[in-house]
């Protein structure tokens, strides 16, 4: 459910952590743990912040939006599922995807287009659907990731959602070039 700040506060109360300080923590945390598990629960935490529009400020704020790309280069299948999630989430937003994009976030994306995770496969198809623009377009839609989404497309048979997904970001980025 998407918050504001007059709601954030009710559900806070007087004790609470306010959310800028709850999202420092679990960053924090991050950066101090060497244990892979809890890393995969702070980033699956984090990325589930990261679909509320009232998180986004605090999200940029605190480079969580790096801190997700840094998990996409990582070999724990689990983080990067969690962080390209957390990527697809804010990446509805047009400044993050810009950050993003700034980051040199796209190449990381179309790497997970051929992870053998489903959810990462579908979190990337989900980003790069929000994040193409004419700023960016040409880096996206390259012959060979138009070649692995049309696959994706093609496959309903094995997933429709996930077929249908793949399906929209055609419909809307390449179909107009054509």
């Amino acid at each position: 459910m998407f918050t504001n700040r007059q709601r954030q506060e009710e559900r806070t109360g007087k004790y609470g952590t306010p959310r800028l300080q709850f999202l420092q923590d679990l960053v924090t945390q991050f950066q101090n743990t060497t244990n892979e598990e809890s890393k995969e629960k702070i980033i699956a935490n984090l990325a589930n912040f990261a679909y509320d529009p009232y998180n986004y400020t605090f999200l940029r704020q605190l480079n969580v939006l790096e801190l997700f790309l840094d998990c996409l280069t990582e070999p724990n299948e689990k983080l990067v599922e969690f962080a390209i999630g957390g990527i697809c989430n804010a990446c509805a937003d047009p400044a993050n995807a810009a950050l993003v994009t700034q980051f040199g976030g796209i190449p990381l994306i179309i790497q997970c287009l051929s992870s053998p995770v489903r959810n990462t496969v579908n979190y990337a198809v989900g980003a790069l659907y929000y994040m193409c623009n004419a700023s960016n377009k040409e880096e996206i839609l390259r012959p060979e990731v138009i070649d692995v989404i049309e696959r994706y497309a093609a496959a309903s048979a094995v997933n429709v959602s996930f077929s249908n997904l793949a399906q929209a970001f055609l419909d809307k980025h390449v179909s107009q070039q054509q």
